[in-house]
């Protein structure tokens, strides 16, 4: 194991080197940015800014966010408003299949708030949703990045029961740093979803952030707690602070021990691990459809 010491941040936090990104490029991008332009589509990937949209378009994958834009947690990482959600649009299922078809999407992408306020968490618009990009784009493979709706087992099973390719809940940080950095969730109940998800013979994937302060024993006791639960796909990416208001960044780590982490994990068993500054929890997602 490589033990590299991290680049402590301070104010101002100049980003290293090696998080610069490259412009989006390639005809595949093109195609996918006239379309969303033209269409007044709306993805995640290009809301979020995220670093990784050109490759990721340039593949074939999109992420899309459905129930709303307001959060009902105020996890202290997360740059999504807090606060009581709109109601839901029983319309969105059919909208979000008729931007994957319009777009060409290969590996569809789909997340979404936490819905805390309803009753089924959001759940029914999620099958509903994905039953829909099944019937408009049936080549269309899915993976899922779900809220852990409470520990209300019933409203996670709604959705497993449509069975999407991958099916992914982000334990997002350390137990440590859980209570500091996920107010309202819990890093048991996390694992208890995604030992559901698992047991239902689902690919099961999930992503933790790094820079938030946590040690390298923590990211290493993670990879064994995310194991036990059975997960297959592991993601690893720096934590970047989206304003002064919410968690600093404590470290930037380096790209070798990002090269590390992912030798452990999949010395340890996991199938895949994304592992990288740069790396999402939807980074290079078409890959993970490898064979159970």
């Amino acid at each position: 194991m490589i033990d590299l010491p991290v680049v402590p941040a301070t104010p101002p936090q100049r980003k290293p080197d090696w998080l610069r990104v490259k412009l989006p490029v390639g005809k595949e991008y093109a195609h996918v940015r006239g379309l969303v332009d033209e269409h007044k589509l709306h993805t995640i990937c290009e809301s979020g800014n995220c670093p990784n949209m050109g490759e990721c378009w340039g593949a074939g994958t999109a992420t899309f966010m459905i129930l709303g834009n307001i959060c009902t947690r105020s996890c202290s990482f997360c740059a999504v408003a807090t606060g009581r959600p709109l109601a839901v649009d029983t319309n969105e299922p059919e909208r979000v299949a008729n931007s994957v078809k319009l777009m060409q999407v290969k590996h569809c992408v789909i997340t979404s708030v936490d819905r805390d306020d309803l009753k089924d968490g959001g759940s029914i618009i999620w099958a509903e949703t994905i039953n829909a990009i099944r019937r408009e784009s049936p080549d269309t493979t899915l993976e899922t990045l779900l809220p852990d709706f409470r520990g209300i087992w019933d409203n996670l099973d709604r959705v497993i029961a449509v069975r999407p390719e991958v099916v992914s809940h982000n334990l997002e940080t350390v137990r440590r740093l859980t209570r500091e950095v996920r107010i309202q969730a819990k890093y048991d109940r996390s694992l208890e979803a995604l030992s559901r998800i698992s047991a239902a013979g689902l690919r099961t994937k999930s992503g933790i952030m790094l820079g938030l302060g946590e040690r390298e024993e923590d990211v290493l006791e993670a990879m064994d707690d995310l194991l036990e639960a059975g997960v297959h796909i592991l993601t690893l990416g720096q934590y970047l602070q989206p304003t002064r208001n919410h968690h600093p960044v404590i470290d930037w780590i380096h790209p070798d021990q990002f090269a590390s982490y992912k030798e452990w994990g999949l010395k340890k068993g996991f199938k895949y691990v994304e592992s990288g500054p740069l790396v999402r929890s939807s980074y290079h997602a078409e890959k993970h459809l490898f064979d159970m």
